[in-house]
């Protein structure tokens, strides 16, 4: 009597979990000062849900030059500062090959704006106290982060001959002055020159961190970069046609699961019942995943969820199959549960397996979309193993132990 209580106070607590993860996540739920916020505004949609710009850019090398990839490294750290500049939430910008860059801004309606601010070339500028330009982008041959005497780290520059030249004659003049160094039009950095500097090399120091200094030194750099960014392709989604997108992927995804769930309790009965049960709290886990994760859902990631999801009920599908031959061959329930879970583990493990290592060639080498894709099926999959393997059983063995339901026709034997 006792096992069989314990059993049943066990079920009660897995749905009680459920249900309330359930609530906190369509719902939202405050606890003790902490707010947790439902999935739907947790989860970001991307540039395909959302509506917005995407841009494809090009770099353009001038007569002789050579497109390095620290060159651009430079150009993508300069857009994703010009981007910031736009106030754009979750945007995306990946390199692609050698040459390319692509730009996604989910939401942005200032189309103009935004095209004109992401495709002009940086402008890196010394101004002085008196608003008057000393030094350009192409006079800065290199900066980076160092450490000085003190161990104190700082970003040395250094100069070509026409910038040291002009340097020396402005250091002499601002002596003990501010001289501003502007990207795109903001300050950067804003130094106060300590001494004369004739040798065309110097260094910006009184920065807070080693990593901040690296940082300034890439936006200096950058900013000295002569990358020339051609628009390739713009492409713009409607705010109406993401919300159709989205519409037409949730009725998808409802009619899918609730077939699934339907062909699984007329099939297998209880256990096809338990298996509903699982695959919803692994619906309900993946999505405060995504959430958890601030992740940004796409109409390929939509996509990787409920192939993840066919892959969950496949698992349970094998899982049934043996649990049902077991039950042929005369075995009690109990025995045929261990025995099934344990014949169909191997093959399980194997499929998802084989499934993770092509995803994760899928995100390795990827971008954008496909990656989404990937990383959304990698999450699903692993989710998917954790409600087939324990959730699934842990209910099965339990039930079972409460003698409740001993028919084994019940069972779909």
């Amino acid at each position: 009597m006792t096992s069989r209580i314990k059993s049943l106070a066990i079920i009660l607590a897995i749905v009680v979990a459920a249900a309330v993860l359930a609530y906190s996540a369509l719902s939202g739920i405050q606890i003790v000062g902490y707010r947790v916020i439902p999935i739907k505004e947790a989860i970001k949609l991307g540039l395909d849900l959302r509506g917005g710009i995407s841009i494809l850019l090009e770099a353009k090398p001038k007569a002789g030059e050579i497109i390095t990839d620290e060159k651009m490294a430079g150009a993508e750290r300069v857009i994703r500062g010009r981007v910031d500049q736009l106030g754009v939430s979750e945007p995306m910008i990946v390199r692609q090959g050698d040459r390319r860059i692509l730009v996604e801004l989910p939401g942005v309606k200032d189309v103009q704006r935004a095209q004109e601010l992401i495709g002009k070339t940086a402008s890196l500028q010394f101004i002085s106290p008196q608003n008057e330009v000393i030094l350009t982008g192409d006079n800065v041959v290199d900066a980076k982060a160092v450490y000085g005497e003190q161990n104190e780290p700082m970003v040395s520059l250094k100069l070509d001959s026409e910038g040291a030249k002009k340097f020396a004659e402005a250091t002499e003049t601002y002596l003990e002055q501010h001289i501003a160094i502007m990207l795109d039009e903001q300050i950067i950095s804003a130094p106060i020159v300590k001494s004369v500097i004739t040798n065309g090399e110097a260094v910006i120091s009184n920065v807070p961190s080693i990593e901040y200094a690296a940082e300034l030194a890439a936006l200096i750099r950058a900013g000295a970069l002569p990358v020339d960014l051609e628009q390739r392709q713009v492409l713009m989604v409607g705010p109406t046609l993401g919300a159709d997108s989205i519409d037409k992927s949730l009725k998808a995804g409802i009619i899918g699961v609730v077939l699934v769930l339907l062909f699984m309790l007329l099939y297998y009965r209880i256990p096809g019942l338990i298996a509903d049960f699982a695959l919803l709290v692994y619906i309900l886990l993946v999505l405060t995943i995504f959430a958890g994760l601030g992740a940004t859902l796409t109409l390929p990631g939509i996509a990787g969820f409920i192939l993840s999801i066919g892959m969950a009920v496949d698992a349970n599908v094998l899982i049934f199959e043996r649990f049902k031959e077991e039950l042929r061959n005369g075995k009690s329930l109990r025995a045929a549960t261990n025995a099934g879970f344990h014949r169909a583990l191997t093959t399980i493990i194997d499929s998802n397996i084989t499934t993770i290592i092509a995803a994760v060639v899928l995100l390795y080498f990827g971008t954008g979309p496909v990656k989404g894709f990937a990383v959304t099926l990698i999450i699903g999959i692993a989710a998917s193993m954790f409600a087939a393997i324990t959730v699934t059983r842990v209910l099965l063995l339990n039930l079972i132990n409460t003698r409740l339901f001993t028919n084994k026709k019940l069972f779909g034997a």
